[in-house]
């Protein structure tokens, strides 16, 4: 599976961005398809993952409410709407996909090359 994130940029806490992931060279109703996010000085950590045909959605605590996956099987592309932005959004944004559901960024083979988020205060 080839994936290309796009979408990020600079915005004002309080802002909104939307990331698009698009995807390439497999089934994409067949895989989990999962954002992450790494920050600098951090780990890569999990922000949302929505899984194949059934569209299930999970979130980490600190988005939850904020940011919304979905996707659109028959464009082979998984987004990331993202409300209410923070400064602690600030972060390189990743998408991944899967074929079983997990939230850990080790589990993952397939990834996009990640899209810069700057959340201004």
């Amino acid at each position: 599976v080839q994936l290309q994130a796009c979408g990020g940029g600079l915005v004002q806490a309080g802002g909104s961005l939307r990331l698009p992931c698009a995807a390439s060279g497999r089934t994409f109703s067949d895989y989990a398809m999962t954002w992450f996010r790494q920050a600098p000085g951090k780990e890569r950590e999990f922000v949302a993952i929505i899984s194949g045909s059934v569209g299930i959605k999970n979130y980490a605590d600190s988005v939850k409410g904020r940011f919304t996956i979905s996707r659109d099987n028959a464009k082979n592309t998984v987004y990331l709407q993202m409300n209410s932005l923070k400064p602690e959004d600030t972060a390189v944004y990743y998408c991944a996909a899967r074929r079983l559901y997990s939230r850990t960024p080790t589990d993952y083979n397939y990834w996009g090359q990640g899209t810069k988020v700057t959340v201004s205060s």
